[in-house]
């Protein structure tokens, strides 16, 4: 098999997997009669994740169809920065609790597997071209308008997504702070994602001796 059908493979298979997880976890939800549709589509580890889904796809499709879109590459480098932050923060803030992933493997798939998966793939299947660091920060949009929309639903819904921004229980101050220390780490994550794959050397032409 060639690399190129290896990826595929890789990316088609793992997109199905994490696929599955996410309606796994909406499908136990669903059992429930307090679940709420929108609350689950409010957690930025569902949004991430079917973003990086979708990305994984299209990208499987663009392999087997020979076409390198730089455009492509530039959503692959957002799905790496949003599965970073998924598992980074879950890692940091939420690691136990498991009410938001109650299923033990949906919880693997979705904190820990796919968002080293993806960033891999931004690792091996590397982007055509290098990113500015002005076109990196274009990659924040959405985690900020995220972060508008969660607090803005949570003042009129009263519920929120993290503990970490229970403005209810720590109040706004300390979730504006935490939401700053957030941002300037996803800030430097957006700058180093886009750095990595030109920071690792390329494996070298092979030489033939005469």
């Amino acid at each position: 098999m060639t690399r190129t059908r290896l990826l595929i493979a890789f990316k088609a298979g793992f997109a199905l997997l994490a696929l599955a997880a996410l309606i796994a976890q909406l499908t136990n939800g669903l059992e429930n009669k307090d679940f709420s549709v929108i609350n689950y589509f409010s957690y930025f580890t569902i949004e991430s994740n079917l973003f990086a889904v979708v990305i994984f796809a299209m990208s499987a499709q663009a392999l087997a169809l020979k076409r390198r879109d730089p455009e492509l590459d530039s959503l692959r480098g957002a799905a790496t920065l949003y599965m970073l932050i998924t598992g980074v923060v879950y890692n940091l803030f939420l690691t136990g609790i498991e009410v938001h992933t109650p299923l033990p493997w949906v919880n693997l798939v979705l904190h820990y597997i796919f968002p080293v998966v993806v960033l891999l793939d931004w690792l091996i299947d590397r982007p055509t071209r290098k990113f500015a660091p002005r076109q990196a920060l274009l990659w924040l949009i959405f985690p900020l308008v995220y972060a508008i929309y969660t607090l803005v639903r949570e003042h009129f819904a009263h519920w929120y997504p993290y503990p970490f921004i229970d403005v209810m229980k720590h109040g706004y101050s300390t979730v504006l702070l935490n939401c700053l220390v957030i941002t300037l780490g996803v800030i430097f994550a957006a700058l180093v994602v886009a750095r990595l794959p030109a920071a690792i050397p390329s494996k070298p032409p092979k030489t033939h001796r005469r």
